[in-house]
C-alpha cells in the first residue's frame, strides 16, 4: 500500500494515510509550502518506523539503546522519563508522528497557526495572537467538555487515551485526555494515566491477554480489560483518584500541562488552573 494524499473539499486540510497512520493537516499562513513539506516527509514516514518496530515494542528501561530514526527518536524520549512502570516506545507512536509532520511544516515556513491531527492525538503550533479548541467525548459519544488553549499557554500537544481509544489499554478509564508540550509527551502520559484508572482483581472486569486481543499487541500477554460491570460509586472514585494522583505526579514532574479524567459518570481534572477546560459534567477533586 501507497501513502494516500488528499486536500479535503473545504480546501484547508490536507489527508495523509499511509497503513494504520491517518492525519488531518490544517495550516494557516504559507499553506502550500506547508503542505507539500509534509506530503514529502510523509513518504518515508511509516518505513522508517517498520525498520526500528521490534526495538519500539521492546519494554524501556534506562538502559535501553536508543532508536535512530527521527520518529521513533521522539517515542523514545517521550517514553524515557516513565521507565518506573510497563511502558513502550509505542505508546508515543501517533504523537510522535503528528509532531514530526507538523514540525517539517514549520522547517519548511512559518505559519500563523497549524495542527497535525493523527486519530485524535494532535501537535498544535500557535503563533502569539492564535488560539485552538477541541471537544472531548465520552464512550457514548456525548460531549464531556471542551479544551481552549492560547499560544501563551505553550501547549504543543494533545493526546486522548482509554477504553474507547484506537490502542488496547490496561485500565478501565473512558477516556483520559491530557495536554503537554508535545504530542508525544502527551501520548505516553495518556496512556499510563488510563492504565492507573483500574480496579485490579475487581470481579465486575473480564479481562484477556493482549495477543489473545491483537497479536501484534506491544503489551504481550498483559491482562487487558474487555468488560466493565457494575461499579459502585465508591469503586469508581478509587480508580478515577489512582489515575489523578498518577496525573499529579507527571505534573509535579512537569511532564504534562493538564490532563481530564473520565469514568462513567464521574470525571476529575488536574493544572487546570494553567489552562481553559470547560466541562458539562461535575468536576470533583478526589484526593
Amino acid at each position: 500500500m501507497h501513502p494516500i494524499s488528499a486536500i479535503l473539499p473545504c480546501g484547508r486540510r490536507l489527508h495523509l494515510q499511509h497503513g494504520p497512520i491517518d492525519l488531518i493537516v490544517e495550516a494557516d499562513g504559507a499553506r502550500d509550502i506547508a503542505f507539500e513539506a509534509a506530503q514529502l516527509r510523509f513518504q518515508s514516514l511509516l518505513q522508517g518506523l517498520v525498520d526500528e518496530l521490534a526495538l519500539l515494542k521492546t519494554p524501556m528501561t534506562a538502559e535501553c539503546a536508543r532508536p535512530h530514526g527521527r520518529v521513533a527518536r521522539r517515542m523514545d524520549e517521550a517514553a524515557r522519563p516513565h521507565t518506573n512502570v510497563f511502558v513502550t516506545r509505542m505508546a508515543a507512536v501517533a504523537g510522535a508522528v503528528a509532531d514530526e509532520v507538523l514540525a517539517t511544516m514549520l522547517q519548511a515556513t512559518p505559519l500563523d497557526r497549524a495542527s497535525v491531527n493523527n486519530g485524535g492525538d494532535i501537535a498544535v503550533h500557535l503563533s502569539s495572537d492564535q488560539n485552538y479548541r477541541v471537544a472531548m467525548s465520552g464512550l457514548d459519544g456525548c460531549s464531556l467538555g471542551r479544551i481552549a488553549i492560547r499560544a501563551s499557554d505553550k501547549i504543543g500537544g494533545i493526546a486522548t487515551s482509554g477504553r474507547g481509544g484506537r490502542s488496547l489499554s490496561l485500565g478501565i478509564a473512558d477516556s483520559v485526555t491530557v495536554l503537554a508540550s508535545n504530542a508525544a509527551m502527551a501520548d505516553v502520559a495518556a496512556t499510563l494515566i488510563a492504565n492507573a484508572v483500574d480496579l485490579p482483581g475487581h470481579p465486575a472486569i473480564r479481562r484477556l491477554p493482549a495477543n489473545q486481543l491483537r497479536d501484534d499487541s506491544d503489551l504481550g500477554d498483559l491482562p487487558v480489560p474487555v468488560s466493565v460491570g457494575q461499579l459502585s460509586a465508591q469503586d469508581i472514585q478509587d480508580a478515577i483518584s489512582d489515575g489523578l494522583n498518577t496525573a499529579e505526579t507527571m505534573l509535579g514532574r512537569g511532564l504534562i500541562s493538564a490532563a481530564h479524567l473520565s469514568l462513567g459518570s464521574h470525571s476529575c481534572q488536574s493544572g487546570a488552573s494553567r489552562l481553559v477546560i470547560s466541562t458539562t459534567q461535575k468536576v470533583p477533586q478526589y484526593a
